[in-house]
């Protein structure tokens, strides 16, 4: 029987090998309800199932539950029995209210194991949606010139391709608002040197925000609609004029320190490969649950490589 079970399911052991889920069993919204209903499994199992399922591209409370009905699957998740189609439901429903809350614990804990860098990277993608997803809306991403059906994403990411804020909006493009939330998200994580975007993030209320929390933010100039456009190549060469007359940044600095903006890039990749594409999930809510649970899937991967001596940049497992 060991030997069934290290055939079928030792894939995805090693994700639950060196973090510790029992903090799930410390929210509120897992606890029984007032009827006094008791909860089939306790919730780190069945992130466990939610974790391996996404890693092998298995999406929606029907076809997880399928998935955990095999025995080597629920036993390697730590079930006593194969959980029920309306335990994996109300699982999913209940994560919804706490899954930024786990994401922000397990980016913690990559930052513990000293994955994160000096340079943030922020960023917008679009999410496709399926057509059932009522939620969902007609959305211009003016990147690839077209129209797209779904939601949006915005993400700070550092060290090797790791998320550590994110929120999840309605629409690719981030409002000023959105932009500055995510980034006081990071913040709390770590200190870094450097912010980069791209000129969507030439934002005088961002670039004034991370100044004063003693960060430089490099985001191409955007002349816009201008008639009398700055002689600056990045917004910080003028913000640094306002704040101060003491310092300089040399533009060959700036200009080296924004290509590696492309890591971000490379992070929307990682995180797709963990399950962040196309939105298989019925509403909003739903849909929300599983970008997170893509996100917390990435973070999860990057620290099991890492305490594995393997490269944590990796999106996948060694075998």
């Amino acid at each position: 029987m060991d030997e069934f079970f290290n055939l079928v399911a030792v894939e995805t052991l090693p994700l639950f090998e060196y973090l510790d889920f029992d903090f799930l069993s410390e929210y509120d919204v897992f606890a029984p309800d007032e009827r006094g209903r008791t909860r089939d499994h306790h919730p780190p199992e069945l992130f466990r199932g939610f974790l391996h399922c996404h890693y092998k591209g298995i999406y929606g409370p029907r076809p997880v539950t399928r998935e955990l009905q095999n025995t080597a699957v629920w036993f390697s998740c730590g079930f006593d029995r194969p959980p029920s189609r309306d335990a994996v439901d109300r699982f999913l429903t209940d994560l919804g209210l706490v899954v930024d809350d786990v994401f922000s614990h397990l980016v913690e804990q990559a930052a513990a194991c000293g994955l994160l860098d000096s340079t943030f990277r922020i960023d917008s993608t679009d999410l496709e949606a399926l057509a059932w997803n009522d939620d969902a809306s007609w959305n211009y991403d003016p990147t690839a010139e077209e129209y797209y059906y779904g939601f949006g994403l915005s993400i700070v990411s550092t060290g090797p391709k790791i998320p550590i804020a994110a929120e999840f909006t309605q629409a690719k493009q981030a409002s000023k608002e959105t932009a500055i939330r995510v980034t006081r998200d990071a913040l709390a994580v770590k200190q870094p040197i450097w912010m980069v975007g791209d000129s969507g993030y030439d934002i005088l209320d961002w670039h004034d925000f991370l100044l004063e929390a003693g960060v430089v933010p490099i985001a191409p100039y955007n002349a816009r609609n201008t008639t009398d456009p700055l002689d600056i190549e990045y917004r910080i060469e003028d913000r640094i004029n306002e704040f101060t007359e003491d310092v300089t940044l040399k533009r060959s600095i700036l200009a080296e320190t924004y290509k590696r903006r492309t890591q971000v890039e490379r992070t929307f990749g990682a995180c797709s490969d963990c399950g962040l594409g196309t939105l298989r999930a019925r509403g909003r809510a739903h849909a929300r649950v599983e970008v997170y649970l893509g996100l917390c899937l990435r973070v999860i991967v990057a620290i099991t490589n890492y305490e594995q001596g393997e490269n944590p940049g990796r999106t996948k497992l060694v075998a």
